[in-house]
């Protein structure tokens, strides 16, 4: 408004338009309700007035209030897609933010992430640039060029232009609207593996990084992916910019699994949206067995998708838990089918817990994975596998990590192989437990027996009693554990046992070996199993 520089005018007009000016700076601060009730009292001239700013509001909120704002509500909205404008608000406040989203193929997530948000981002800060990158360029292109040509279709309404000279569809600048003058900001648009030169990025989109199960199945194509992630998108980011990873689950080690074991793993927002909820921490506080888009997809449908995609793609493509294909030796039947809640568990008595590791051998974290498992059992005959801890770690550290394991679940024995270094097993338990003890973290406890097995000889002689548990039903998984569980379904005999599997193995076996200690308040002098059933 310029009344304020034309003397000419009628000193009453200018007054009343530099009041109308106040009053509706102080309605956009104001609460919806107090809004309404303000347009309910207005004259008609102002009512209008007030109209428009609701309108220019709408647009500004959130990508999925512009979607719905500019379609008349044919986009539609979900809770769901609502964690996807916010992380988006956030960047648009200037916070950096890295983020990873997996969530389950027809639920939104590219029409949100990939193009409204992008296009409502770029309405707020036609300075920055934007990169979205997918598995091939022609998916990313048709993304750049919806958000192209909604601009040409939309830009009056949300102060967006193209400049003349660059409307490519993979590649744009933008404009002043009122001058034409090009602005520093853009989009530009790549397959995953190709070149994203140029000017940096303020905001980087990653959506769908890996086409199909081939492509997730190729040790070559993801470690292409991952070499493009580490050379090529990372270094294009400005200083404070953001990144989202947004896909759907292919594999454990697709680009979301690198990003979860990374070393900077705890920086991202991490955004887990299976179809079904099966976690008590779900992000959108969704009970158990709630489906995520019940408007869309209700539990009913999702089970025919179920059926009809089998249980693999299932579990990896809707529920964002990726399992490898089956081996011989156990089912996913024997697994999910007994699965049970950390919440069942509670009203479960175990009368012993014991924690099995499967140690890689060497003297530091670049050899395999140190398998760490807790289990426990019932004085009835039913075993639960409680917690694994597994990881990539040397001597110095999974001592530690079986005693801390060892406390959080009350074990009465730690069970470990010596097959490298002798006795050296026992001890790196012993003085683990002895430097926690003088730190004041095992509160006075008794430290668990220490059980040592010779296993890497007859695996399979180990292995297939423990097998035939599961197939029995007697196997209880408490929770999810992906990684141990594609273990297991994927081992064929003949084949290198896997950590997580043995020490698996290790803990069911000397709780199911009737010469074990048995399950009674007396089978330990010290009176360490008093009060278990």
């Amino acid at each position: 408004m310029t009344t304020a520089l034309r003397p000419d005018l009628d000193p009453d007009v200018v007054s009343e338009a530099e009041e109308t000016l106040r009053l509706i700076a102080a309605y956009r601060k104001m609460r919806r309700a107090e809004r309404r009730r303000v347009a309910r009292r207005a004259s008609p001239e102002l009512r209008t007035a007030l109209a428009e700013v609701e309108y220019a509001m709408a647009l500004e909120r959130s990508p999925g209030s512009m979607a719905v704002t500019l379609t008349d509500g044919i986009e539609m909205q979900a809770p769901h897609l609502v964690l996807i404008d916010r992380l988006f608000q956030r960047m648009a406040r200037g916070e950096s933010v890295k983020a990873l989203i997996t969530m389950p193929p027809r639920h939104g997530k590219s029409q949100r992430a990939a193009r409204w948000a992008p296009l409502w981002y770029l309405s707020r800060h036609p300075d920055h640039r934007v990169m979205i990158a997918s598995y091939g360029a022609d998916l990313a292109e048709e993304h750049s060029r919806w958000i192209r040509d909604a601009i040409k279709t939309y830009g009056p309404s949300i102060g967006l232009a193209l400049h003349a000279g660059s409307q490519a569809a993979a590649r744009f600048d933008l404009a002043d609207p009122v001058t034409g003058d090009r602005l520093r900001g853009g989009l530009v648009a790549a397959g995953v593996g190709g070149g994203l030169t140029g000017k940096g990025a303020h905001l980087a989109i990653v959506d769908d990084p890996i086409k199909d199960a081939a492509d997730a199945e190729s040790p070559t194509l993801r470690r292409r992916l991952w070499s493009w992630w580490t050379s090529v998108i990372n270094t294009r980011l400005e200083p404070n910019g953001s990144i989202l990873v947004i896909q759907t689950r292919w594999h454990e080690q697709d680009l979301a699994g690198r990003l979860l074991e990374g070393e900077d793993a705890d920086d991202w927002i991490k955004i887990d949206l299976p179809a079904i909820c099966d976690s008590g921490d779900d992000p959108l506080g969704r009970p158990i067995g709630a489906a995520l888009w019940p408007g869309r997809f209700n539990r009913r449908t999702l089970a025919k998708f179920r059926r009809a995609v089998g249980e693999r793609v299932w579990w990896s493509l809707y529920q964002q838990k990726p399992r490898p294909l089956e081996g011989g030796v156990w089912k996913w039947p024997w697994i999910t089918d007994n699965r049970v809640t950390a919440v069942a568990l509670r009203g479960v008595d175990l009368s012993r817990i014991v924690v099995a590791v499967d140690h890689a051998g060497g003297a530091d974290d670049v050899n395999d994975e140190t398998g760490l498992v807790a289990a426990g059992r019932t004085a009835d005959g039913h075993y639960y596998v409680v917690a694994d801890k597994s990881d990539r770690m040397g001597a110095d550290t999974w001592g530690h990590e079986a005693c801390r394991l060892a406390l959080e679940v009350d074990a009465d024995a730690i069970v470990v192989e010596n097959n490298f270094g002798g006795d050296m097993a026992k001890q790196i338990v012993t003085q683990a437990w002895k430097e926690l003890a003088e730190q004041g973290k095992t509160k006075g406890r008794l430290m668990p027996a220490i059980l040592e097995v010779h296993a890497k000889q007859g695996k399979r002689l180990r292995a297939e009693p423990i097998a035939q548990l599961y197939a029995q039903g007697l196997v209880h998984h408490v929770g999810e554990h992906p990684r141990l569980e594609g273990q297991l379904v994927t081992w064929i005999p003949g084949m290198d046992s896997p950590d997580r599997m043995d020490a698996a193995v290790h803990a069911l076996t000397e709780l199911a070996d009737p010469a074990a200690a048995p399950s009674t308040s007396g089978s330990y002098a010290d009176q360490r199993l008093a009060g278990r059933r």
